[in-house]
């Protein structure tokens, strides 16, 4: 199972909902910063889950304006499927391969002055994106406490590049 279909699977767990709802979620909670689905791309995955007999079309009431949106819910394999990919994803240590790497393993071609700019551009980012990530949580008081693992998780990675960017920066001078 892909990330992606993984994540829209929880998120139904959760409660059947419909693909617009599926897409304010995944924007509320900060989603996209981790997987790689866009809107255009939820009914797809939809589709491709229900085809695997992970989610079906449940009965919701309807908003009383227009039509119906299809409603989506887990299966009882579906619930099993998500519970184990899941768990998988907690458990297994998988490698990441972030660019930020392959450029520091090229480290002596960039002129230094360069460097040090590219060093403080890069810690600019972090910190606008660990605000960015501070005021989404703040948005969210009564999210799930999973939720805010996530967000928690992410701040702790991005703390960590931010202490590790200084602490660089002053060692390259």
């Amino acid at each position: 199972m892909t990330p992606a279909e993984l994540t829209l699977l929880g998120l139904l767990v959760e409660r059947p909902r419909h693909g617009y709802e599926l897409d304010e979620v995944i924007t509320a909670r900060g989603m996209r910063e981790w997987t790689e689905i866009g809107f255009s791309s939820i009914y797809y995955l939809l589709a491709k889950l229900r085809d695997r007999g992970l989610v079906a079309e449940v009965d919701a009431p309807g908003s009383g304006r227009g039509r119906a949106r299809k409603v989506f819910g887990p299966t009882p394999e579906g619930r099993r499927a998500c519970a184990e990919a899941a768990e998988a994803a907690v458990a297994r240590l998988r490698p990441v391969f972030p660019p930020v790497l392959v450029g520091l393993a090229n480290q002596p071609v960039i002129p230094p002055e360069r460097l040090r700019a590219a060093l403080a551009r890069r810690a600019a980012a972090v910190a606008a994106k660990i605000a960015e990530l501070r005021a989404a949580v703040a948005a969210q008081p009564h999210a799930p406490r999973f939720a805010r693992a996530v967000f928690d998780y992410s701040l702790a990675q991005l703390e960590a590049e931010q202490r590790w960017l200084a602490a660089y920066q002053e060692d390259i001078g």
